[in-house]
């Protein structure tokens, strides 16, 4: 996940993008305060715990709608917080009496524009995200390999959407089969080798891991379009054998190269990467991570 702070009439508001599944989730006390008009951050925590109680009683789905992911604080560390999708938080937000109702439905109905906009012409998210990359000093070389695996993964989500694959868990279940297959480890364990918490794996991949990612997810979207799999149950088995495939790839790299194409590095700023990160590379004969098949 990508942590994408906004910004709504100069308060500060903390968002989440979830590549995986594909949605923005936004901070469900950001968005209180600015209701409440409450410059102090405890109070509108408070008003939200008390609105949550009320709106459960009443068997609201806002409220069972809602998750909770570690976001940053203040105080620079990280805790978790009530999140929602903006859908959920248009329906939030009319259980709230204030003058901001009506501006901060159109600002969230705006994030749900722009990002329909990017579905529509995939050029205006590839063009902001290669800005931001930049931005962040990646090379060029780096920013390509990332773009073009970007490009693969939409083909294949796009591929889901159209055969009874639902956005959000589905998708994220999938995703997790495919780099399990491929590398070994599952998602959150490759993320926990390179010490990342809430930062999005792909954007902290090396050239190597991200062209083996975007391997094991056009074999499975050819495998998939080869067999018309459709539902969780038949693109579960395509998910399998693309990542597979992938992994024959890379333990016939590791064994001739000696190395793993596994990384624990990553972009973080100095004073966030880990002061150490242990080998988490299980051998194999092949001299590569150990693989769950």
């Amino acid at each position: 996940m990508s942590i994408s702070p906004a910004s709504f009439d100069g308060q500060h508001i903390r968002r989440v993008y979830d590549e995986d599944t594909e949605t923005w989730w936004f901070s469900v006390i950001d968005v209180v305060q600015v209701l409440t008009q409450q410059p102090d951050y405890q109070t509108a925590r408070k008003y939200w715990n008390q609105l949550k109680r009320r709106l459960d009683k009443e068997g609201s789905e806002s409220v069972t709608n809602c998750h909770r992911l570690k976001l940053p604080a203040a105080d620079g560390k990280h805790y978790l917080t009530d999140v929602a999708t903006a859908e959920t938080l248009l329906r939030l937000v009319q259980s709230i009496p204030s003058p901001k109702a009506e501006p901060i439905k159109r600002w969230l109905a705006k994030v749900g524009h722009e990002r329909m906009q990017e579905m529509a012409d995939p050029a205006l998210s590839l063009n902001r995200a290669r800005q931001t990359w930049q931005q962040h000093g990646r090379s060029d070389k780096w920013i390509q390999q990332r773009m073009m695996g970007q490009e693969t993964r939409n083909k294949l989500t796009d591929y889901w959407r159209e055969h009874d694959i639902k956005e959000g868990q589905e998708f994220a279940i999938l995703t997790n089969i495919i780099h399990q297959e491929w590398s070994g480890v599952s998602v959150q364990e490759h993320k926990a080798m390179k010490g990342l918490k809430t930062q999005n794996l792909r954007d902290h991949m090396t050239e190597a891991e991200l062209i083996f990612t975007a391997l094991a997810e056009l074999s499975t979207r050819q495998v998939a379009e080869s067999h018309q799999a459709t539902g969780l149950k038949e693109n579960k088995q395509a998910a399998v054998t693309g990542g597979r495939i992938a992994q024959q790839a890379r333990r016939q790299l590791e064994a001739q190269t000696g190395q793993s194409v596994l990384s624990a590095g990553n972009h973080l700023p100095p004073d966030h990467a880990p002061k150490k990160v242990g080998s988490r590379r299980r051998q194999t004969g092949s001299g590569g991570p150990a693989s769950q098949d």
